[in-house]
């Protein structure tokens, strides 16, 4: 995996099966972000066989074979979707795409699992809503910032051990390089990436809720702009915004695409997570100008100040629990209407951005 670049970032774990050789088999289509790559990482690190590819451009498809090359290259998506034995298909389409492929998938009776931001707008919510409704199939989301990072996972531990009492604040940070020569033209398209909140602001967004166990939320103030990019008018290079619970509890968040190259990997993510009874401090990607590397987490409570390196820990449970999800029609991993409430809030920041320049 590349440390520097996010877009291709793939985390690898330790093999957790949670299902033997053949037992929960999936398909890849919709090659078009590098997040692919960690979805079936993570997925077969969890059991998963992985039967089939699918994409129009046949330089993904080679590029997914060489990381891959236990799949069989399907000459049409409905080779896949005619499969029975598939029973998941994984997918990272443009984002503006992500809905209609998302559907075609459910109406064939598989479970979809789809890199975040899983829609663009909040007609593209509306009807997938109803098409799970009318399916029952899953409409799963790869939130990576919290899936799959070891430090993101393990707070969600401590707080449900009740390590820091009741969650009442989060503060997230998103910074990405953005390497804009490798990326490609739909990503710079506002209306295909759907803009910076809705984008990489869904992470955030995501973590808020589930940290803070909200199952809704106010959007009370955001805003996106353009500070250094004139070459590509259409790129938020900026934004944030800040979010009350139905808990109460609030949330702070930042999004940028300004790392420096002098930064060692892809973007310095961070936590702030304020509790009753104490607070965590993720550092999920580098703890700057040291050589732990990622997975720090600092935790202060009323026992006294704990450091954790949590690299090699704790594993990526998330995927056992979406296959055993999948097989047993349970919601373990994530529910249904968490995903799509993290997915509804982003297009709602986004929505009601102000622009700042």
């Amino acid at each position: 995996m590349s440390k520097a670049d996010g877009m291709n970032y793939a985390p690898k774990g330790k093999p957790n099966p949670v299902v033997k050789e053949g037992e929960f088999v999936f398909a890849a289509a919709g090659l078009d972000h590098g997040h692919i790559f960690g979805q079936c990482n993570g997925l077969l690190e969890a059991g998963a066989t992985l039967k089939w590819v699918y994409d129009p451009d046949q330089e993904k498809v080679d590029n997914f074979l060489k990381k891959f090359p236990q799949a069989q290259q399907a000459e049409s998506l409905e080779q896949v979707l005619d499969d029975q034995e598939v029973k998941l298909v994984a997918a990272a389409a443009i984002p503006s795409e992500r809905s209609t492929l998302g559907n075609r998938v459910m109406r064939a009776g598989k479970d979809y699992f789809t890199d975040k931001t899983p829609f663009t707008t909040l007609e593209q919510l509306e009807e997938t809503k109803k098409v799970v409704e009318e399916t029952g199939q899953k409409y799963m989301v790869y939130y990576s910032e919290r899936l799959h990072v070891e430090s993101a996972v393990f707070a969600g531990q401590l707080i449900e051990q009740g390590a820091i009492g009741k969650v009442i604040q989060v503060t997230g940070f998103g910074p990405h390089r953005l390497n804009a020569p490798s990326r490609p033209d739909w990503f710079f398209q506002k209306e295909k990436y759907g803009g910076i909140l809705c984008d990489i602001g869904s992470h955030q967004i995501e973590q808020f809720l589930f940290y803070t166990g909200c199952e809704d939320a106010e959007v009370l103030h955001s805003k996106v702009g353009n500070y250094d990019n004139p070459d590509y008018p259409e790129l938020e290079d900026y934004g944030d915004a800040t979010l009350r619970g139905d808990n109460g509890a609030t949330q702070f968040f930042r999004v940028d695409w300004f790392t420096p190259d002098g930064l060692s990997t892809w973007g310095d993510g961070r936590m702030f997570i304020v509790g009753t009874e104490g607070t965590i401090e993720i550092r999920k990607y580098v703890d700057l100008a040291t050589d732990k590397g990622g997975n720090q987490l600092y935790l202060v409570n009323q026992e006294g100040e704990k450091h954790f390196d949590l690299n090699g820990k704790v594993g990526f449970p998330f995927f056992g629990e979406l296959i055993k999800d999948c097989m047993h029609r349970t919601e373990n991993a994530m529910t249904q209407k968490h995903a799509f409430k993290a997915a509804e809030l982003c297009l709602k920041a986004q929505e009601q951005a102000i622009k700042v320049t």
